[in-house]
């Protein structure tokens, strides 16, 4: 674990609502990859904020998994797989994306956060996975299972820098997608089927979405580079 100071950037990062329990929630996992890389993790509730005083009192923001967007979001249709909507959280992430990638702020976004910025961007969704890329690779094993595959990185872009290498091997728990690249953004990797697995902006200073977990690969140090980089540039923020 690095050893944090008063110097270093904090994290903001998105929660959602646990209705059984009246509470917000994130995953352990986020905070403690932002600490391993020298970050303090502040979790974001999913409601309507000020947007712009928050980002005004922190480095950075990771937008996190969970459950799906809205279809309407992004002029989708209904699908009985879908699951876990929450529209507040969807209005208010959404808002805050919009916010993001008009500062030089660094953004994270990890799967479900990979969808919001694409829509954001007015991208579209592949609603369920099977149905468009079959099932030679399982991006998910069942609705609460996370699965395992390859990710092949393309050279000569952000990501491939930072991880160094041209093929990693990563959590997947998702049964959507990104359809295609929004205007502004450019795809960064590719599962073996096709499937989108990352963005990363082109004018953004440190904008990337991966489709996968990263969090959940604590003890890959390529896993973890994600993380370090991503603190390193709001560091320079800071």
């Amino acid at each position: 674990m690095a050893i944090l100071s008063s110097t270093s950037p904090i994290i903001g990062i998105t929660s959602y609502v646990a209705h059984d329990i009246n509470s917000f929630c994130s995953p352990a996992a986020y905070s403690k990859a932002v600490q391993r890389a020298g970050g303090i993790p502040i979790l974001l509730p999913p409601m309507q904020l000020d947007v712009s005083a928050i980002l005004e009192r922190i480095d950075g923001v990771i937008l996190t998994g969970g459950g799906d967007i809205e279809p309407e979001c992004y002029g989708g249709v209904e699908h009985p797989t879908i699951y876990g909507t929450d529209r507040d959280r969807d209005t208010a992430e959404l808002n805050l994306a919009h916010h993001l990638l008009k500062l030089d702020k660094p953004i994270l976004g990890i799967c479900r956060g990979l969808e919001i910025l694409n829509v954001a961007c007015g991208g579209s969704l592949i609603t369920h996975i099977p149905d468009v890329f079959g099932e030679t690779v399982l991006h998910r094993v069942e609705r609460l299972t996370p699965s395992s595959h390859s990710v092949d990185i393309f050279p000569d872009t952000c990501l491939g820098g930072v991880l160094g290498q041209s093929s990693v091997q990563v959590v997947s728990w998702h049964h959507q997608a990104v359809s295609h690249a929004p205007e502004g953004w450019r795809v960064c990797a590719k599962a073996p089927d096709g499937l989108i697995e990352a963005l990363e902006h082109e004018t953004h200073p440190w904008a990337i979405a991966l489709q996968w977990h990263p969090e959940m690969s604590p003890h890959d140090p390529l896993q973890q580079r994600i993380f370090t980089a991503f603190i390193q540039a709001a560091q320079g923020n800071h």
